[in-house]
């Protein structure tokens, strides 16, 4: 009878993930489908991010099981689960609290049942056309002496044939900062040599270092994601902790997000942001004004800046005069000392871009129609002729070049009108803003796309397209500033971020990557601890490879069963030392189940 409704359990599971992976293939289910009376099984893959990433790397896709959220039987009654009927597959509602781990027996029970589905000499389960299933993790409450938090099952194939099963256990223990409590490397190459019959192992080191880590945004609730790290990979490591060599591998990591008031470019930012607020206009009809300035109103500035241009035309030129030009310049962005030779002021500003930098103080919709006005009743009475540069398709830019010849279409300043009309000085101003760095700043006229300043796409886009830039000079100002990279560093990684963003939207949580020799990064990390450290010990070969990985990490490897003690220091001195970094240490071994 037992092994009745074991056969029964575990063809009741293979049918689920086999739904469960038909299921998936267009589209990751957002919700959990449930197995038996306890057990809710996700599939997770494509964008989705991994539970697991922390501590292994592997196939795409992938099952992960915990406890169903709605059980709340005792962990005494999950050990005999396989002795109940299957319970028909149903979707679970999406929950909004944390995931739930399940017993360990009860881990151990599932990847026994997931093993023997997969088992082509299990002919009794009357599995006709076996089916490669993704690998399954399972969450575990750690309640054994091992502190399991994981276990794992992941197909051996040849072809389309499953040769065997890889099964990994995964144990946490942490945080501590005593180092007395790290393993030995030369006491785990014995231990894996014993469990594995192997006389000769191999070892493969990793390090993570954080180079500059955002802190909060003081007044907020969420923490800004922007984080610079270097991710270090070498072969032959010879002790725990050690600092990588320099003939590693490294890759620098950069996920940024746009809008830290600490950003020499933060001016510029607040630039984007009332151009994004003028297109949503556009299409909404409603428009976030932003505050009266302190200082004098636009209105009051384009009066003076007009005033300047009569002067100028009627050779009234005062001595103030380069000052006042001086001022007018591009004040995209307040620059320190450190970025102004990166960044600098555009001295070649036009007529519509020096307007835009009066107007963008705006504060009315009113103000708006009082100030564009005075422009064009200046421009009708001949009373001044600004220059534009060539290209220029703006409204006002065209009205600019009718004036030269003393007749002006008649434009209505009502409706978006007016919105447009400074939406589209304002846009033609940021491009050449963009394009001053990456083609004259940065060298990259190489690389620079007209896709990012094409005028053949509406406004929308075209805006669009000017936040990509944006957020790629916040990565470019990050890396020299900070950094301090120079244009042979700057250059790839510019053409690694167009070509991106020639790709895909925008998206601020994209990790950039760029494969860096370690040397050129090293003084940020020398003296500094690991993120993350990591070594593999491995043996054999092709698909009798077998690993056990020792890493710690600052940071907790499980959302289930850890207190959110991340990046945290150790309250008291452990072996003299004060600010020891707290660590989770993770232990993940792998052991085979062959069936042929």
């Amino acid at each position: 009878m037992a092994a009745e409704r074991r056969r029964r359990a575990g063809g009741g599971l293979s049918g689920l993930l086999l739904r469960i992976r038909e299921e998936g293939k267009d589209t990751i289910p957002e919700r959990p489908y449930l197995y038996e009376t306890d057990v809710e099984i996700s599939l997770v893959g494509g964008g989705c991010k991994s539970p697991i990433e922390r501590f292994w790397n592997g196939s795409s896709a992938m099952y992960i099981l915990q406890k169903a959220t709605h059980n709340e039987e005792s962990d005494s009654m999950e050990e005999s689960r396989t002795d109940d009927a299957v319970c028909a597959p149903e979707l679970l509602p999406k929950e909004s609290h944390g995931p739930l781990a399940l017993s360990v027996g009860r881990a151990k029970q599932l990847i026994s049942l997931y093993t023997m589905v997969q088992n082509p000499n299990m002919t009794c389960l009357g599995i006709s056309d076996l089916v490669v299933l993704p690998p399954l993790w399972v969450r575990c409450d750690g309640s054994d002496p091992q502190h399991t938090c994981w276990i794992g099952a992941e197909p051996l194939k040849a072809g389309n044939k499953v040769t065997g099963v890889n099964i990994y256990m995964v144990s946490c223990n942490g945080p501590t900062a005593d180092k007395t409590r790290f393993a030995n490397l030369e006491e785990l190459k014995k231990e894996h040599k014993i469990r594995h019959h192997s006389s000769v192992v191999t070892t493969k080191g990793f390090a993570r270092y954080e180079l500059i880590a955002a802190a909060a945004i003081e007044d907020t609730l969420a923490e800004s994601e922007s984080n610079i790290y270097v991710d270090i990979t070498w072969n032959g490591v010879d002790k725990i902790l050690e600092t990588p060599p320099l003939v590693s591998a490294a890759t620098l990591n950069i996920a940024l997000e746009s809008g830290d008031p600490r950003s020499p470019v933060f001016q510029l930012y607040r630039e984007l942001q009332f151009l994004l607020a003028l297109a949503e206009c556009l299409k909404t009809g409603v428009t976030e004004w932003p505050e009266p300035s302190e200082s004098e109103s636009a209105l009051k500035l384009v009066q003076e800046f007009l005033t300047d241009l009569k002067k100028k035309l009627d050779g009234d030129c005062v001595s103030g005069n380069q000052s006042e030009r001086e001022k007018i310049k591009c004040d995209t962005a307040a620059v320190d000392s450190c970025i102004k030779s990166i960044f600098g002021e555009r001295g070649d500003l036009d007529f519509t871009e020096q307007l835009w930098c009066k107007m963008k103080g705006v504060s009315s919709y009113q103000e708006l129609i009082d100030c564009f006005t005075l422009v064009i009743k200046s421009l009708e009475l001949g009373e001044i002729q600004p220059w534009i540069h060539q290209g220029s398709s703006s409204c006002l830019s065209q009205l600019i070049q009718q004036s030269y010849h003393g007749k002006m279409e008649d434009v209505p300043l009502s409706d978006i009108t007016p919105i447009r009309m400074l939406l589209e000085i304002g846009l033609e101003k940021m491009k050449k803003d963009y394009v001053s760095f990456f083609i004259v700043k940065s060298r990259s006229s190489l690389l620079f796309q007209d896709y990012f300043i094409s005028t053949s796409v509406d406004l929308q886009e075209q805006v669009h397209r000017v936040q990509k830039l944006h957020h790629m000079l916040e990565i470019m100002i990050s890396c020299t500033g900070l950094l301090q990279f120079r244009h042979e560093n700057l250059f790839p990684l510019t053409q690694i971020c167009m070509q991106y963003y020639k790709e895909n939207p925008l998206n601020e949580k994209h990790v950039f990557q760029l494969p860096i020799r370690p040397a050129l990064v090293k003084k940020f990390y020398q003296n500094d601890n690991p993120e993350t450290w990591k070594v593999e010990i491995s043996s054999g070969h092709g698909q009798k490879e077998v690993k056990t990985t020792w890493q710690v990490s600052t940071n907790a490897p499980v959302e289930h069963g850890t207190a959110n003690n991340s990046g945290l220091f150790s309250d008291s001195t452990v072996n003299g030392s004060s600010e020891e970094r707290l660590y989770f240490i993770t232990m993940t071994q792998c052991s085979q189940v062959l069936f042929t």
